[in-house]
């Protein structure tokens, strides 16, 4: 049985990410260790994380983010390491760093990224190390996300396609409910990327690939990641692992323009642009067209911080109210 490290990262969102660690002590699948990155959370995350794994006689060890990404104490294996980043990195970045930990380690032959705003069933992992164990060509498997508030829907069957001519991705599945027909080989061959909710990763598609790409911060990274690797890997998706899925509560992600934070507006403009000049520069033009148009839709609902920031993401001009601090698209 392959060890699979689950990653988590957290970021002032410690309520979510105990409830998470509380659905994986009842994994049936045995070989695994969590690690957890804080991104230099505000809400005294850290600490109640480690009152937790008191609480559940969890064993831990708890890493600045030098050490932790030189591989921390080899002699120690404890159910649930803990990485203080020292900064908030995204969602890349704070996964990086666990990913780094865990690569040095050379214990894992799977990693689980996992989003903290989630919890899972006790087959959930079995199912994913099963399907890669099934088809070794698999780089990456989804799981299928179901909506936490409202658990009949669906948020995404493994993952979804990209229209690049628009710069959008539809998640396979959106919006059916439970106990509709699910095909998995065509859901398979649909996919251009595995929602980010979810993906187990094997150990070759990292050393081979690399890691995330932290140019982004958020929103993306999943898509990158797919279309550096299409070349050497496929995407899987394991029907009967089932992942439920707060969706944003960190950042405030939603579909709905008056809803959707300025946060969430900002990188997922922002990055479409991004992802388009590196994969699809022959479609930036019609992308630029349905930003144009999206930032007509804001002139029309009168949200006039969004018209300046999308204005400014057209012209090419940086936001300065967004600390970002883009990297590589780093390698182990």
């Amino acid at each position: 049985m392959s060890c699979v490290a689950i990653i988590l990262v957290n970021w002032n969102c410690w309520t979510d990410t105990v409830e998470c660690l509380d659905s994986l002590l009842r994994l049936a699948y045995a070989n695994f260790r969590i690690v957890v990155c804080d991104n230099d959370s505000r809400d005294d995350s850290v600490a109640r994380i480690r009152e937790w794994a008191l609480q559940q006689q969890v064993g831990y060890t708890e890493y600045p983010r030098a050490v932790a990404e030189a591989g921390g104490d080899p002699a120690a294996a404890p159910l649930l390491t803990l990485i203080k980043a020292g900064a908030n990195l995204g969602f890349a970045g704070g996964n990086n760093v666990a990913l780094r930990h865990v690569l040095v380690r050379k214990e894992a032959g799977f990693c689980w990224l996992l989003n903290n705003d989630t919890v899972v069933e006790p087959d959930t992992l079995t199912h994913l190390v099963a399907r890669m164990e099934q088809e070794p060509q698999v780089g990456i498997c989804g799981s299928t996300i179901r909506y936490y508030d409202n658990r009949d829907r669906i948020q995404a069957l493994g993952g979804g396609h990209y229209c690049h001519w628009i710069g959008l991705p539809w998640h396979y599945g959106r919006f059916s409910r439970r106990g509709a027909a699910i095909n998995q080989a065509r859901a398979e061959s649909l996919m251009n990327y595995v929602e980010g909710a979810s993906m187990l990763v094997s150990r070759p598609f990292l050393v081979q690939v690399g890691l995330l790409c932290e140019d982004y911060f958020l929103y993306f990274e999943e898509a990158d990641w797919a279309a550096r690797a299409k070349e050497f890997f496929r995407l899987g998706y394991a029907e009967k692992s089932v992942v439920y899925h707060k969706v944003g509560r960190s950042i405030g992600t939603d579909s709905n323009p008056r809803r959707k934070s300025l946060a969430c507006d900002y990188y997922n403009i922002r990055n479409r642009m991004l992802f388009t000049r590196r994969f699809y520069p022959s479609a930036l033009l019609a992308v630029r067209l349905v930003i144009l148009a999206e930032l007509l839709m804001r002139i029309c609902l009168g949200k006039w911080d969004r018209v300046a920031m999308i204005s400014r993401i057209l012209l090419g001009k940086p936001d300065r109210q967004f600390d970002l601090q883009p990297e590589h698209c780093a390698k182990p």
